[in-house]
């Protein structure tokens, strides 16, 4: 494998409609924010100390195998399996904050401007700070989680997010390159985070790593963090779309010599939300069993796509780690993970046949709310196993959140009977769900 680091400035795009002021909306300071923080988010959700930079890289992987040319008989084809990613840090003190990025939405054509906190190409902090990847859906890109990489590395943290091909708004392809290829490509780029030769060297700490992926991309933490395909996966013929040519899906199997040389000791932490595969028996309770990183799934409870009861089956089967399972209740497939809708997603696409709002939209709760819920949990659980903080308190919760207790003393702090979870206001942990198991149970 080899990599290369590309640094460069964002583009701006220079089409949109009018603000009142007379500039182009995207042009304005409230333009697509990602970086919202409302009055009632929990405690660690808040944005941390220190400012934020982001700079743009390329990745490439020259001995992938091609998974779609890859025919039924014959050596597999390679070719160069090429990342645009997007890399946060902690920024040097002193830097002005903002700046935007360009993308497009899930129609894949329309363009579209995000506001964010992050400084294009600042310099970054003194230190050495820990490193999260960010893995997107099928499809996605690589700012779906852009509000949870500028939070995380205010906090602290290196964060990386690439768009993984195939799999992206633009390039779309067939499903069984993201089967194979999406584990991989995690641990392509933690090789290559690791492999860095410029100023983020210094500060980006590769042997303290955590995984955090959305729907595919949680399917490849898990994979990635140890929990191998089951046989039935592998061996399955059909849906066509689930058989990838040349059981290179074997590749990934649970007891495999190529799955336990994919795993990773520098992968301290798992956070996978809306995992999707065991509800297609992509995993059984053997395979789950192998997945010894601790481990933060997080879920809406009505959601089709994964199915939150597979999703609990993945909670209950993965006995080797201690696991934590946040429920958003009520709230489907898009819980937490991707930013708010941007106002472009609003309008109908000719190219989509609706509107793409409802690809990062849910219909009960508020997008801003589950993504500064999903910062304070990932604060706390990422602080906990990559930087050895002490965050128990907010993760040792009653399970129920509307079944917790708010009752203060005189002093205004938490009597004895106070039971409500840590940093949220009172009120504000109804709807949500957050239970724990010990490795074992």
């Amino acid at each position: 494998m080899r990599h290369l680091l590309i640094a460069g400035a964002a583009s701006l795009a220079c089409a949109g409609p009018l603000a009142a002021e007379g500039r182009p909306a995207q042009d304005r300071p409230d333009h697509n924010r990602i970086d919202l923080i409302r009055p009632d988010a929990p405690e660690l959700a808040a944005t941390g100390d220190h400012p934020v930079g982001v700079r743009a890289a390329t990745f490439t992987d020259a001995d992938r195998i091609d998974v779609i040319a890859t025919g039924a008989e014959g050596t597999p084809p390679t070719a160069d399996r090429v990342l645009e990613a997007e890399i946060w840090y902690p920024a040097a003190q002193g830097t002005p904050p903002g700046g935007t990025y360009d993308t497009i939405l899930r129609d894949g054509v329309t363009p579209a401007v995000l506001t964010g906190a992050a400084a294009r190409d600042a310099d970054p902090a003194q230190g050495s700070f820990p490193l999260v990847i960010l893995s997107h859906g099928y499809p996605g890109n690589r700012h779906l989680m852009s509000h949870l990489g500028e939070n995380l590395a205010s906090k602290g943290y290196v964060v990386v997010a690439a768009d993984h091909p195939d799999s992206t708004y633009a390039d779309q392809g067939a499903f069984a390159s993201t089967l194979v290829n999406r584990a991989v490509d995690q641990r392509f780029l933690l090789d290559s985070m690791a492999g860095l030769d410029d100023d983020l060297a210094a500060v980006t700490d590769a042997d303290r790593a955590a995984v955090v992926g959305y729907s595919m991309g949680g399917y490849g933490a898990l994979i990635f963090g140890g929990a191998g395909l089951s046989q039935t996966a592998i061996a399955r013929t059909e849906p066509a779309g689930y058989v990838p040519p040349q059981d290179l899906l074997g590749r990934l199997a649970a007891g495999s010599d190529d799955h336990a040389a994919l795993v990773d000791p520098r992968v301290k932490a798992v956070i996978a939300i809306a995992p999707w595969g065991r509800q297609a028996d992509f995993w059984d309770a053997e395979g789950l069993a192998g997945l010894e990183k601790p481990l933060m799934l997080v879920a809406g409870s009505a959601d089709d796509v994964s199915e939150y009861d597979a999703i609990r089956q993945v909670f209950d089967q993965t006995t080797g780690t201690t696991r934590h399972l946040l429920t958003y209740q009520n709230a489907n497939h898009n819980a937490a993970a991707p930013i708010p809708a941007p106002l472009e997603a609003w309008a109908f696409s000719d190219s989509l046949g609706r509107a793409p709002f409802d690809h990062y939209a849910d219909p009960v709760w508020d997008t801003v709310r589950m993504n500064n819920i999903l910062q304070h949990f990932s604060t706390a659980f990422l602080d906990q196993h990559l930087k050895g903080e002490d965050r128990a308190e907010y993760l040792d919760l009653v399970p129920d959140g509307a079944d917790g207790v708010w009752s203060m003393g005189e002093d205004d702090q938490p009597d004895a009977a106070h039971s409500y979870w840590a940093g949220f206001p009172n009120r504000s942990a109804t709807g949500l769900q957050f239970e724990t198991r010990q490795a074992g149970e």
